[in-house]
């Protein structure tokens, strides 16, 4: 108890003293029913409060962007539950949930599917305009005391190229570069960030939320 005590202190010291924070949301965290994710991102929001801060999430249930937290500091790149595009792609438009009442395509009445990377043909426009500002932010972290937080992240595919690898390239190149790396099943440092990196091997979302 004395350890974990001392991890948690010093990762909230370290968030203090950072210049700019990277959070990174694994598959924990899209495993949350409404109650459950109000309550974990309003911990998160606590923890980051007053930083300047950027969230990367793989969870395309849309429920972050339902929080406090600001979503021009947010992306989400696998997309979101709750915004939908044609099953053909005959078009990049992107309609929000119930804007197109009878669920067709208004270009050429196709069905209308949730524009997530499960789609046969995923329309991106969604996202690439918040992941260009996250591209932007993340450039201007380079020589900053820059505290990055992978939570829960696994061994997806898409968990592995969103998070996990570009994390930990980040680490590896920036001299001032922290990470916390927390995960019940994956909490694994690779060696060549293993003196600038922390694993913990613990349920993200409940490590936050006592914090």
């Amino acid at each position: 108890m004395e350890e974990k005590n001392n991890i948690t202190e010093e990762l909230a010291e370290r968030i203090r003293g950072a210049e700019k924070v990277l959070v990174g949301l694994g598959a924990e965290w899209g495993t949350l029913d409404r109650t459950e994710a109000a309550r974990a991102y309003k911990a998160l929001g606590r923890l980051l409060d007053g930083k300047d801060y950027f969230i990367v999430t793989v969870s395309v249930d849309g429920e972050i962007l339902q929080s406090g937290l600001d979503g021009k500091r947010i992306t989400a790149p696998c997309g979101n539950l709750h915004w939908f595009q044609c099953r053909e792609a005959c078009t990049k438009d992107i309609w929000e949930e119930g804007e197109v009442p009878d669920g067709k395509c208004p270009h050429c009445g196709a069905d209308l599917i949730p524009n997530t990377v499960d789609a046969e043909h995923y329309i991106e426009e969604g996202y690439l305009i918040s992941w260009r500002e996250y591209t932007s932010w993340l450039a201007r972290t380079l020589n900053r005391r820059l505290e990055v937080l992978e939570l829960g992240a696994g061994m997806s595919m898409r968990e592995l190229q969103v998070v996990r690898w570009p994390f930990e390239k980040t680490v590896f190149f920036n001299n001032k570069a922290h990470m916390y790396r927390i995960s019940k099943e994956f909490p694994q440092i690779s060696d060549e960030i293993r003196e600038k990196a922390l694993s913990v091997r613990e349920n993200s979302v409940e490590f936050v939320e006592k914090l």
